[in-house]
């Protein structure tokens, strides 16, 4: 399926989490205040966006009939490993599916497994899965945004994203290390923090 812009994503997810909860979709009003748009001009804009690239589908002529379509991927993809810490190579194939079929995930959601410390202030840890969704405009990140960065020439690294002017800050959570400070331009944001699954043996 064809990625999402930010805001496409953004209603999305407020969509398919509304649906999930109410059984039913919401109106247009509804989609403009929880997207704190003004007019529905925006919301419809998005809504077709988001039914030619098949991630929801209506009945033509009738009110709250949006339905979220499933994408068909089983399970979440484990691209390898993210370095808390130092940096790897950067990741490429799936080695492994996570099923999370009962929760709701945004599409193309993967997983990558945590080595080192450098993240454990934000109590992610050695061991744990940070679940990732692809970034598409890193441009509009929010400064704070914790991600998977590939730094030219090194490899990549689970940190915080700071950006200003043409300089990105990658910081971690652990006083032990330093920030990574590079040109903007040596950094691709492959991937921002959904959330973390930890297993207990």
């Amino acid at each position: 399926m064809e990625l999402l812009t930010e805001a496409q994503q953004q209603l999305y997810n407020w969509l398919a989490e509304y649906i999930r909860e109410h059984q039913h979709s919401p109106s247009i009003r509804q989609m403009m205040q929880a997207m704190k748009l003004k007019s529905p001009a925006p919301v419809q804009s998005r809504l077709e966006h988001l039914r030619a690239k098949g991630y929801i589908e209506w009945t033509e002529g009738k009110a709250r009939t949006i339905r979220i379509m499933q994408s068909g991927r089983q399970g979440v993809p484990v691209l390898g490993a993210i370095a808390a810490g130092g940096l790897l190579e950067p990741f490429t194939d799936a080695v492994e599916q996570l099923d999370f079929s009962n929760l709701f995930l945004p599409p193309q959601t993967f997983a990558l497994r945590v080595t080192g410390d450098s993240m454990i202030e934000d109590l992610i840890t050695e061991g744990d899965l940070v679940l990732m969704r692809p970034v598409v405009e890193p441009d509009q990140l929010k400064n704070g945004t914790i991600v998977a960065a590939r730094v030219e020439g090194h490899g990549t690294t689970l940190k915080r994203f700071y950006r200003r002017g043409d300089r990105v800050t990658l910081k971690p959570a652990n006083s032990k290390y330093k920030p990574i400070e590079v040109a903007a331009m040596q950094v691709q944001v492959q991937g921002a923090l959904i959330g973390v699954w930890r297993c207990y043996d």
